[in-house]
């Protein structure tokens, strides 16, 4: 049986092991991307000492000593002391436990800044770079224009028109990143449409929908991933000016920068208060960017099979 139907009997084995190595091979990309990821310590150090700040301002409800906005006038500006291991503020309030809620703010603060640059950025980003055509030309005009204004600018003189508050600045934040996010979708988009595959697919007549989300947008994730990353920094670090103007975080809610604002009017008499939510903003900066030079190094030219 095996002699007389010979091209059936290769034809049986082989498309087992076509379909073993179709699975074994996304596998063995991700684990080599792990494994150049792992490799880069600076990467893996940012990545612990991001993680350990997101847990601790996760759970500074339950673990911070005392609460952001409780007072003790007869304790205030004080040093670190037993009860008080970072001091206090001008109202007596302890600096750990703003320092933790704080923390929570602003990540949470920058996180939704990129969620809606990302909701906004992404789908435009993929239309454009897919398409193409008028509608590609309008919207690059349109970033074009969004971005030869400073963010921090258009932020502000977006908060100016709508009302202070911390969400309503963050909201502008992410409107004001959302070209930033389109225009590298764009860009990762139109490579991609431009493989054999993609034209394979357009011409067998799959749904464009369908193929933009099972070919186009797995192969631009690692772009996407990166650009998270760098645009998280950004988003903390546009947080900490506008709460530190004023603009952002309102008292007495606690923040990084609502905390360095403050700090500033007490620099004669106690420097210390700002120096701890600098350190906090810095490091979490520095870790966001280790974490995006480490995935830009770990993908290289690496894509997803769709």
């Amino acid at each position: 049986m095996t002699r007389s139907v010979n091209g059936d009997t290769r034809q049986s084995v082989t498309a087992p092991a076509a379909e073993e190595s179709d699975l074994v091979e996304p596998v063995s990309r991700a684990r080599s991307i792990v494994r150049r990821f792992r490799a880069n310590r600076s990467a893996v150090v940012g990545g612990g000492l991001l993680l350990a700040i997101i847990i601790v301002a996760a759970a500074a409800p339950i673990i911070a000593p005392y609460g952001p906005a409780q007072i003790d006038i007869s304790d205030r500006l004080s040093g670190p002391t037993t009860e008080h291991w970072l001091g206090t503020d001008a109202l007596g309030r302890d600096t750990l436990s703003r320092l933790m809620h704080g923390g929570q703010v602003s990540l949470a603060a920058a996180g939704l800044a990129v969620a809606i640059a990302t909701i906004i950025g992404l789908p435009l980003g993929l239309v454009g770079g897919y398409f193409g055509g008028v509608v590609d030309w309008i919207l690059d005009r349109t970033a074009e224009v969004l971005m030869s204004f400073p963010a921090i600018v258009l932020t502000i003189a977006i908060i100016a028109a709508v009302g202070p508050g911390l969400t309503t600045a963050m909201v502008s934040l992410g409107i004001v990143y959302a070209p930033r996010m389109y225009r590298v979708v764009r860009a990762s988009t139109f490579g991609v449409r431009r493989e054999v595959y993609i034209e394979a697919s357009t011409s067998i007549g799959t749904p464009h929908l369908m193929i933009l989300r099972k070919r186009v947008l797995p192969n631009i994730l690692p772009a996407l991933l990166i650009q998270l990353s760098f645009l998280l920094a950004s988003a903390l670090l546009a947080e900490v000016t506008i709460s530190l103007l004023g603009l952002g975080a309102l008292p007495p809610t606690a923040s990084w920068g609502s905390m360095l604002g403050q700090a500033f009017q007490e620099m004669r008499s106690n420097p210390s208060l700002a120096v701890y939510p600098g350190i906090a903003i810095a490091i979490a900066t520095l870790c966001f960017n280790l974490v995006g030079d480490g995935l830009r190094d770990a993908f290289g030219r690496e894509t997803r099979k769709a």
